[in-house]
């Protein structure tokens, strides 16, 4: 970190309003139109941005919400979800971040984890809380976001208050000349609480410094400047704008539901305000690339699209580069909740130098370690690793879990040592984090993705299968969509998803991605080691998925396929 840099996150929006007060932080969609057809947007400086939030801290202490206290903000994308996190951060009340896609009972279950004493939210959330008993045991005071609120809902003498009544409490305690006090890089900033796509979600512990460190570390990798010009379609992403100076331009789409964004919510704003940076997941970006391929979309304003939840297919990069400038690219920046980023390369780079080995089982190349992260691959357990051994660590080229360490890592899952201990690796005062991800070091220094651990396939004769680097082979067939690697008790089985339209012959198909696997043990996967020597040969089903909607996926990206519900359908389907 620079020494110039803000010691914690509460510190960098105060910072880029004395430098920037008059520019625009948010631009926020209505649901309104002018006369010419166009979208009406709210607008917000830093200055307002500033201001209200500071008010909205004083008034989280004149409610009796302190210092210290957890509260689950559940709050959609808006100005109000922006000042009210920077608030938190000011007034060192911990935000508490859940996705609403986790459903009914994953979002108990993180609420029971993270015991909140407070609970900040829009109405719907309110009534939920209310009647499904949301941390019914802990909780004792609360904040109405929006809409309309009255009689005993609103709560208020019983430690219920609006967010408009808290701002006016707050407004009151600074004009009466009281502080809000400082904020130390040691304390907690956040509870962030992981997408659940391989296990239950389980509730990141994010302190100042570690937020500080992931902000300068994405400023230096990207090279962004203030001024610039983001449209982040994941809520969590654009928290990060204010802290680096970006203008935000949120997108009028359900950000719960990336996949199925209607690609003019992108590409009008895009062209619309000359935005410079957007982040997507696969699913949006595959979504929004195909509209824009057949449109003949051009967005020249873009200098990067940062992309994360899943590895890029080959044919995603490819739109995308027919609609970006020459000297635009697409990054997707490795990573997870727990540390990001922990690598990145740029797809022009990934295309022209390492797709081919990609194509020939050898993984994803997600590229070298980011400044201040130290990355080690080690031998592959499910068991708790206490603590740090030179011993662990494999040779380059060899497949295993990949660790990693530096100031953006986080240390500790919240209430949750089981987790913790399974996840992390102590070396003295350091810590080391278990990715949960198998990969492999080459001679350049660069990391290469393999899949998740947890997925990976034994075979009879216990041999290992890795899952990402076995269906790249598969996923360059021009009629597959997408392919996942499973093993059901029949054996290891590949699911393929077809291209919308397909109409040829699935057992046409099988012949040919037949083909494809004995290729791949003509070429023996060299240079890379992602296949781990085992021959694709192994596969002994492949099966057809045609269910609408394609295969399941992970709620926060629409990305992350969701194997363990299609392992249970292709055992299902096997004799």
């Amino acid at each position: 970190m620079s020494s110039s840099a803000p010691a914690t996150v509460a510190d960098m929006l105060p910072r880029m309003a004395a430098s920037q007060p008059d520019a625009t932080a948010i631009y926020f969609p209505t649901k309104r139109r002018d006369a010419q057809g166009l979208l009406e947007y709210q607008q917000v400086s830093y200055r307002e941005l500033n201001e209200r939030s500071d008010q909205i801290a004083a008034g989280l202490h004149a409610v009796g919400i302190a210092r210290g206290d957890r509260a689950a903000l559940m709050v959609k994308p808006s100005p109000e979800l922006f000042a009210l996190t920077f608030a938190m951060f000011k007034a060192g009340v911990v935000p508490v971040m859940i996705d609403p896609g986790l459903g009914i009972r994953g979002l108990a279950t993180c609420l029971a984890n993270a015991k909140p004493s407070a609970f900040i939210g829009i109405p719907l959330a309110h009534a939920a809380r209310i009647a499904l008993g949301w941390g019914r045991a802990t909780v004792n005071r609360w904040i109405w976001v929006g809409g309309w609120v009255g009689g005993w809902f609103s709560g208020v003498g019983s430690g219920g208050h609006t967010l408009a009544q808290v701002e006016a409490l707050g407004a009151a305690r600074l004009r009466a000349g009281q502080p809000l006090g400082s904020t130390g890089p040691d304390e907690i900033a956040a509870v962030l609480f992981t997408s659940g796509s391989t296990g239950p979600a389980k509730g990141v512990v994010y302190r100042h410094r570690t937020f500080s460190a992931q902000v300068e570390s994405i400023r230096s990798m990207f090279g962004i400047e203030p001024g610039e010009i983001d449209l982040p379609t994941f809520p969590l992403f654009a928290l990060f704008d204010p802290a680096l100076g970006m203008t935000t331009v949120l997108p009028d789409m359900d950000a719960s539901k990336p996949a199925r964004v209607d690609p003019r919510a992108i590409i009008e704003p895009i062209q619309r305000f000359g935005v410079t940076t957007m982040f997507g997941s696969p699913a949006l970006l595959n979504t929004v690339g195909r509209h824009g391929e057949a449109a003949g979309v051009q967005l020249p304003s873009l200098r990067r699209v940062i992309a994360a939840g899943a590895p890029l297919p080959a044919q995603t990069i490819a739109r995308w580069h027919t609609m970006l400038g020459p000297s635009a690219d697409l990054f997707p920046p490795y990573g997870a909740t727990e540390s990001l980023p922990v690598a990145c390369m740029p797809c022009r780079e990934i295309l022209s130098n390492t797709w081919a080995w990609t194509e020939q089982g050898a993984g994803v190349c997600v590229g070298a370690p980011v400044p201040a992260i130290e990355v080690r691959i080690i031998q592959i357990t499910d068991d708790p690793i206490p603590s740090w051994d030179e011993q662990l660590v494999l040779p380059d080229g060899e497949v295993g879990e990949i660790a990693v360490r530096g100031p953006m890592v986080t240390e500790a899952y919240f209430n949750d040592a089981a987790n913790t201990d399974k996840a992390k690796i102590r070396e003295g005062e350091r810590i080391w984090h278990r990715m949960g991800d198998v990969g492999w070091r080459d001679e350049h220094g660069r990391i290469w993705f393999c899949g998740r651990k947890t997925h990976r396939v034994v075979t009879s004769d216990g041999q290992t299968m890795f899952t990402v680097s076995s269906e790249k082979v598969f996923d360059v067939h021009p009629d597959v969509y997408r392919s996942a690697l499973v093993g059901p008790r029949q054996g290891p089985t590949l699911c393929v998803e077809l291209e919308p339209g397909c109409a040829r012959a699935w057992d046409t198909i099988v012949g040919e991605l037949r083909e494809l696997a004995a290729r791949e043990q003509a070429n023996g996967c060299e240079p890379g080691r992602g296949l781990g020597g085992v021959s694709l040969g192994q596969i002994q089903h492949y099966l057809r998925y045609d269910a609408r909607g394609g295969f399941p996926v992970d709620i926060r990206h629409n990305a992350k396929i969701g194997r363990e519900r299609l392992r249970a359908w292709a055992q299902e389907q096997l004799p």
